[in-house]
């Protein structure tokens, strides 16, 4: 199945793949360096060396399925706001607050809470997902359930 994804994450997440697999060389050396100093049964740089160059593999193969997944999709050139979809920045109203908030929804790899971006899998994004200005979503949370407005829906994406 594939998953959505901008081009900033997925050109966020090629410039990650490429610096894993240039670190490839250095990991080689680290192990052919460890392994110079003997008895490899009891060799801590030697393991330690191993499992960084295994965890950095397979770091390379979870990027290189993500990206073979992957559906690019450019907020930019989408033109229907009338509905909450991937890629579309939605602002919200608390019902029982009126604390008001502004949220981008974006791929996984790109969700940043500094930003205000977040995940299309997160039970806030799914509770929007298709609703429109004026609809009431309630949010089932870890703290309880929330009742939210949409109050508006736009494309506020940049590079």
């Amino acid at each position: 199945m594939k998953t959505p994804m901008t081009p900033r994450g997925y050109n966020k997440l090629r410039e990650e793949l490429q610096k894993l697999k240039s670190m490839r060389p250095e990991l080689a050396q680290a192990i052919e360096a460890a392994r110079q100093h003997g008895d490899l049964s009891e060799n801590a740089d030697y393991d330690a060396a191993k499992n960084n160059s295994g965890l950095v593999e397979a770091k390379i193969r979870s990027i290189e399925a993500a990206l073979a997944n992957a559906l690019v999709v450019d907020p930019r050139d989408l033109t229907d706001t009338s509905k909450v979809c991937f890629g579309l920045t939605v602002k919200i109203e608390d019902i029982d607050s009126g604390e008001q908030k502004t949220y981008s929804i974006y791929g996984g790899e790109e969700s940043d809470a500094s930003k205000c971006w977040i995940s299309f899998d997160t039970p806030l994004a799914k509770s929007l997902m298709n609703k429109s200005v004026g609809d009431v979503v309630t949010v089932k949370l870890p703290g309880g359930a929330k009742e939210y407005e949409i109050l508006d829906i736009s494309i506020d994406y940049k590079e």
